[in-house]
């Protein structure tokens, strides 16, 4: 169920993969991700802002758009 999307697959995000970047919620057109403040994993980074993206459910059509954009492959469909 890695690559097929659809209504039976929904998006999933390997949360020590993503880097924050917000291209998923750039390109998904049905508001099914969003960023949110995450702590700093570690006191030593120096980093303005550490971002995760979070998958809703219910919103998520299994398009698969967002996994095409993210540069970390962060993104994987799963089986709803």
């Amino acid at each position: 169920a890695l690559l097929k999307g659809g209504p039976e697959a929904v998006a999933w995000i390997k949360e020590e993969l993503c880097i924050g970047c917000d291209q998923c919620t750039i390109v998904c057109d049905d508001d099914a991700i969003e960023l949110y403040d995450t702590p700093l994993a570690s006191p030593i980074m120096d980093v303005d802002v550490n971002k995760k993206a979070k998958v809703l459910r219910d919103p998520c059509t299994g398009c698969k758009l967002c996994v095409l954009a993210c540069p970390t492959d962060a993104i994987v469909m799963i089986d709803r």
